[in-house]
């Protein structure tokens, strides 16, 4: 791994977030940095070794090891860099820009068991490692960047005559590389370049903060009920909620969690008004609880220093620097977007309210609709218009089931087989954890490794993620991928399948969209793999759409009792409800999306985080039955890290391009499983990674630009030119 694409995995594993048939290594250990061919007894900074070209030691990391070996490792990364900024030669794309790319690799190993540790096996012990080595990991990169020679080297490559003798990837990584040393304050110089490094260390320690705050939330604030208490839940869900209640030590009690897994499927079909609020409350203050864990004041102090930092560029804030080199540019052009869609997003709501409402009266539940009546009372609505109830449909979604569904389909776009390994033959960091090896159908050649981690435990962060252990690449000799998707599902009892919401469904087909894009790259450098944010969700969100296709309802939608496939009427319902509860589910998105810029785009100085947050809702016309989805003391994506920070919009933006690539599909004689289509999917939208420009890569699929139009329609929403 290049420095750049190890400083992006550090900003990645460290502040929070989370993109051959010979079974022996294959590198060209000629080409090979010293360090490569070293011996090291810390298992953290090993090669990787065994089958598959080497994969992660999971079984024997030590949590003990883990401190050296950053030490170390770091020690090790900083020789090679300051070797190819002293190089007496000229600088040239071999012996400046290849050979960072060749720089770290024993460092990019202890990034990857770290993020093990941070993101599925968290402990009291690590956080303590990790607040003590998150600013000196923030000071290392940051030392990189700003050293001066290396920064001149790289420059003079990127202006040289050379520049248009390279291959085409050669030249975009060429200018990552520079642009990443430009846009993080290689430029500074004397105080100005100290106060930039004092603020990354200062950011990092806040950021990680904020992360564990909202942890120690999730794992401390659990709702237990008793059996009286049941009313209104599906059997599977008592089954998995009493598994999680004895698992930690509440026999004969049911536990809901704090997670989004159990909240949401709790909110939905609970009859317990009182238990509804008590849930949603427990849910959405996470960080916002007025103690110790309480994230206010560090949103405030990140946002400060974030503007400060940009404001040493010579930038008017955070937002417009963070966009320059993304596909919207401008956070006007990304509001925009926003403000194209949010009207018709709240008018949606309306409706959906009023719905709901009657539904109540109609009961005499003397009540108005609040935020945790919402998603019980659409479960009635969507009954009521639809014929359709959520939990019926459910009985059609075992995760084993949707996952050889998910392989199908990796089979007829990419030619991938899945073969489970056997276990034990490849090393895991958890017994649940599966592996399987990921080769090409037609000629039996081997891709990769894909790894799932599919289920809620303490010490494991909320939501779900895809990541690599090792990228493909090709430039020091082939390396094959080794992906990752982790998941918190509530796993079923004993005995029983774990049967899942449509909605994680989606989920489970979008992360597994980012594992096919880690696993069907086709790039030489490490570089290649740096993503663009308002891209990079693009794949995956496309992914979504072959959930419902018609083979995958009809092979892989079965029953989990009788194996009887889903009926053609339930199929229907789901059709016609396709654009059923949109108003929610884009207004609550939009609302994060919309704060996100805000924040970004004001002087800190006038912001109080709750305060701020409710003030701007309010001038947004924010519907009061809904709720961000991410409230902005646990909105982990922009302050946990800077991975989404002012960036939390692209989903929307990438919205626009799959809803258009899904008509491009749709119009396509063979549908969603056209060969032609499907070979350029592969061609321009997946193999090619950030090795060519993400806008050119989309008009080499598409034809032309993406349509925000493709989107309204595929949301129910009316164009723009149609609300008069």
């Amino acid at each position: 791994m290049g420095k750049f694409k190890a400083s992006m995995t550090a900003a990645a594993v460290v502040l929070g977030l989370s993109a051959c048939s010979s079974q022996t290594e294959t590198t060209a250990m000629e080409t090979q940095p010293a360090v490569e061919q070293a011996k090291f007894d810390n298992v953290l900074l090993q090669q990787y070794q065994g089958p598959y070209g080497g994969v992660p030691a999971f079984d024997k990391m030590k949590l003990e090891d883990l401190k050296p070996a950053l030490e170390k490792g770091m020690a090790l990364n900083m020789a090679e860099i300051e070797e190819i900024a002293n190089n007496p030669n000229p600088p040239t794309f071999e012996n400046t820009i290849a050979a960072m790319e060749r720089a770290g690799k024993p460092l990019e190993r202890v990034f990857t068991y770290w993020g093990i540790w941070s993101s599925n096996n968290s402990s009291p012990e690590f956080r303590e490692i990790q607040g003590e080595m998150t600013p000196k990991i923030s000071a290392f990169f940051t030392k990189i960047t700003q050293n001066e020679k290396l920064f001149q080297r790289v420059k003079e490559v990127y202006e040289s005559d050379e520049l248009e003798n390279l291959s085409d990837e050669e030249q975009r990584i060429t200018w990552l590389t520079y642009n990443n040393f430009a846009r993080n304050g290689a430029t500074l110089d004397g105080e100005t370049k100290a106060r930039y490094a004092e603020i990354n260390q200062e950011l990092a320690k806040l950021q990680t903060k904020f992360s564990n705050n909202i942890l120690a939330d999730e794992e401390d604030y659990v709702t237990y009920i008793s059996e009286d208490e049941l009313s209104g839940l599906p059997d599977s869900f008592v089954k998995a909620a009493a598994s999680a209640a004895q698992t930690r030590g509440h026999d004969g009690e049911y536990a809901i969690t704090n997670t989004r897994s159990s909240m949401d499927p709790f909110l939905t079909y609970s009859d317990n008004r009182e238990l509804r609020e008590k849930v949603w409350r427990t849910y959405y203050n996470r960080g916002d609880n007025g103690d110790a864990k309480d994230n206010n004041e560090i949103i405030k102090q990140i946002l400060k220093l974030r503007d400060e930092r940009v404001e040493l560029l010579g930038y008017e804030d955070y937002a417009t620097w963070r966009l320059e080199d993304r596909m919207a540019k401008t956070p006007e052009k990304a509001m925009d977007l926003m403000m194209k869609v949010w009207p018709a997003a709240i008018a949606r709501v309306e409706e959906e309210v009023a719905d709901m409402q009657a539904i109540a009266d109609e009961e005499g539940a003397d009540i108005d609709i609040k935020p945790w009546d919402y998603r019980y009372y659409a479960e009635k609505v969507r009954k009521a218009k639809y014929d359709l109830d959520s939990n019926e449909v459910k009985q059609y979604l075992q995760l084993d089931k949707l996952r050889e569904a998910m392989f199908y389909v990796a089979g007829r776009l990419f030619n991938f087989e899945f073969t489970p390994v056997e276990e034990g033959s490849v090393p895991v960091f958890n017994p649940e954890v599966k592996v399987w090896e990921v080769t090409d159908k037609a000629s039996g050649e081997h891709v990769g490794l894909w790894y799932l981690d599919p289920f809620a435990r303490k010490g494991k962060r909320s939501g779900a993620w895809a990541t690599t252990y090792r990228d493909y690449t090709t430039f020091n000799g082939e390396q094959t991928a080794l992906a990752s998707n982790n998941s918190n599902f509530v796993k079923g009892a004993e005995g029983e399948p774990t049967l899942i919401s449509w909605d994680d469904a989606e989920t489970y087909f979008h992360e597994f969209g980012h594992a096919l894009h880690f696993l069907s790259a086709d790039v030489a450098y490490p570089t290649s793999h740096s993503g663009v944010r308002d891209y990079t969700e693009f794949q995956s969100q496309l992914l979504e759409r072959w959930l419902t296709t018609d083979e995958v309802i009809d092979k892989y939608l079965v029953h989990y009792e009788t194996g009887e496939p889903i009926p053609d009427e339930l199929v229907e319902k789901i059709n016609r409800a396709s654009t059923f509860n949109e108003g929610f589910k884009t207004t609550e998105y939009m609302a994060s999306a919309i704060m996100d810029l805000k924040y970004h785009t004001t002087d800190p100085e006038n912001i109080a985080p709750d305060k701020f947050e409710k003030e701007e809702l309010e001038k947004l016309g924010m519907p009061e039955e809904v709720v961000m989805r991410h409230r902005s003391p646990h909105f982990g994506h922009i302050f946990s890290s800077e991975g989404y920070a002012a960036a939390y919009y692209g989903y929307m933006w990438a919205e626009v391009l799959t809803a258009d690539a899904a008509e491009a599909f749709a119009e396509a004689p063979g549908g969603f499983y056209d060969k032609e289509m499907a070979d350029k999917l592969v061609k321009y939208l997946f193999s090619v990674r950030n090795a060519m420009d993400p806008a050119e890569a989309y008009r080499k699929f598409r034809g032309r630009d993406a349509q925000v139009d493709a989107l309204m329609r595929d949301r129910g929403f009316p164009l723009p030119e149609e609300k008069n």
